[in-house]
């Protein structure tokens, strides 16, 4: 039996569905069935995940500098050439009850395997003020590589001071007139090397121990309340627009009361990637752990199907 649709034809069963195509879940594919093992890939939205939403990835072994979305697709063409299956749905349910697991898909199509290797990884935290929603499009963004360019010339803050934000803001001050960098801390917790770049830029201005308080416009985006955690005194800047990068949430609501999660929402494994559920491995940003990379999470998905490949008699 075969179920039309997406990008390939879906079979009602595989050894290996792998619910995610960023780099954890492409990197799975590809040794699973490097491994000889059939393996489907589930996405919801474009192979690659956050990848796409990289200008620039510099500290991916073999590549001084590369395009997210170009490392994406070689990712995928290099999975697709020991025979890994691509298909566009989202996953509406999942049953890890059985020793045959079976995933849902909106299409009605429901899969059988014998392991699911979870890859969803993790969306953009929002800070959750007034204006945030209103002005979502019209000055918010949550990604700088896709949203910089309707900024040229302009003024822009970006609230935030890991990695990622350092990063969106070292591409932003390439485009816009000024960026204003907007910290809850005294320091940034980006690496040396990046807070070294931004700091050396003369159009980037840092507010330390700042929060955002409300997001103001008429149409669009013109001002931001902000309050200083130290005094506790409000006051207002002019922009043209906000970006937000304040760390990630996992997308694990899917596998609440399915697998065991930590605190925060991430799903628990062991060195493995198992998770507490036999033939279940998570991988990726959606797991516990402490470096979300490009090569972290092709590592963790390099483990994963390696170890179900071990593991089970197929």
């Amino acid at each position: 039996m075969f179920f039309i649709g997406g990008e390939s034809e879906v079979k009602d069963y595989y050894d290996v569905v792998v619910i995610g195509g960023g780099p954890a879940g492409i990197s799975a594919a590809l040794y699973a069935t490097r491994a000889g093992l059939s393996c489907l890939v589930v996405e919801s939205n474009i192979t690659g995940g956050q990848m796409n939403e990289t200008d620039i990835i510099e500290n991916y072994p073999g590549f001084d500098e590369i395009r997210g979305a170009t490392l994406a697709e070689k990712m995928r063409r290099h999975a697709e050439k020991f025979g890994a299956e691509f298909h566009i749905a989202t996953v509406i349910d999942v049953d890890f009850s059985g020793q045959v697991k079976r995933v849902k898909l909106d299409e009605g199509t429901t899969i059988s395997s014998k392991v699911v290797i979870i890859a969803t990884g993790a969306d953009h935290k929002k800070l959750n003020v007034p204006g945030e929603e209103e002005f979502a499009a019209k000055g918010v963004s949550y990604c700088a590589t896709c949203d910089g360019h309707f900024f040229k010339g302009k003024t822009v803050a970006l609230v935030g001071g890991g990695n990622t934000a350092i990063t969106e803001t070292l591409y932003l001050s390439n485009i816009v007139n000024k960026v204003i960098v907007i910290h809850r801390r005294d320091k940034l917790r980006a690496t040396k090397i990046l807070q070294d770049r931004a700091f050396k830029r003369e159009n980037i201005e840092f507010l330390w121990n700042t929060i955002v308080r409300e997001i103001r416009g008429s149409n669009k985006v013109e001002e931001l309340l902000l309050e200083n955690k130290k005094t506790g005194k409000t006051f207002t800047i002019k922009v043209d627009g906000v970006f937000i990068a304040i760390g990630l949430s996992p997308n694990t609501e899917l596998f609440k009361g399915k697998v065991n999660l930590d605190s925060q929402g991430y799903i628990i494994t062991n060195e493995n990637m198992e998770t507490n559920i036999r033939g279940v491995y998570a991988v990726g940003d959606v797991r516990a752990k402490s470096l979300r990379q490009v090569i972290t999470a092709a590592a963790d998905g390099a483990i994963a199907a390696s170890h179900a490949a071990e593991k089970f008699a197929f």
